[in-house]
């Protein structure tokens, strides 16, 4: 796990977008909480929620030289091929842009997906949302820009143009009716709540007066 950590860090280390070391180490805290209530492979759940940034087209442009980057880390860690295949299928299925209707086919895939989905959500997935705004230029708000509510490819989600307020309505107070655990369920809903006062309260102050 340790030689693990150390690829994953070096691989991550410049991210300024929120998804460095410290999201993946959060994500696998989680990871293992819910995986612990549930009764899940916890060693499946620690590896998948480590590496499941190495693929993400947001940080790497070519999708399937990360992903056969990250089986010859498994392989080269000695991972069982079936727990490789399992990691393997989780970390390609897991992503809210590939299709956020779309079903974990196991419990860790469940569990792992849930843990990084609630890292979105709450305090946390405040300020990433600003941080991933800010790297990528876009506005904190702009009532011109209205959220985008239709079903959108990824190419649309990835492409268009969005802000950091709209993220919320476009994306993470979906986030808590998608759980699929109870244990993320329960977390998610505390979070959520946190949200929406938020955005309530920053749309309030955007037109200069106090929340009612």
């Amino acid at each position: 796990m340790k030689n693990i950590e150390k690829i994953v860090m070096e691989k991550l280390k410049e991210d300024s977008t929120g998804h460095d070391w410290a999201h993946i180490d959060r994500v696998r805290k989680l990871a293992l909480h819910i995986g612990k209530i549930e009764g899940a492979n916890l060693k499946i759940c620690e590896i998948a929620a480590l590496v499941h940034d190495l693929i993400d087209d947001k940080l790497f442009s070519d999708e399937d030289a990360a992903l056969q980057e990250v089986v010859q880390l498994l392989e080269k860690e000695e991972i069982e091929k079936k727990e490789m295949d399992q990691i393997v299928e989780i970390i390609t299925t897991m992503s809210f842009s590939s299709g956020p209707q779309k079903g974990m086919s196991t419990l860790e895939g469940e569990v792992v997906q849930d843990a990084d989905r609630l890292d979105a959500l709450g305090a946390m997935g405040i300020a990433r949302t600003f941080m991933y705004s800010g790297a990528k230029n876009q506005a904190m708000y702009d009532p011109a820009i209205l959220a985008r509510t239709k079903p959108m490819s990824k190419e649309e989600y990835r492409q268009g143009k969005s802000t950091a307020i709209n993220h919320f309505y476009e994306k993470l107070f979906k986030l808590k009716d998608l759980m699929n655990t109870d244990e993320g369920l329960r977390i998610a809903e505390e979070r959520h709540t946190f949200m929406e006062q938020f955005v309530e309260q920053f749309l309030a102050e955007w037109e200069g007066k106090d929340v009612q």
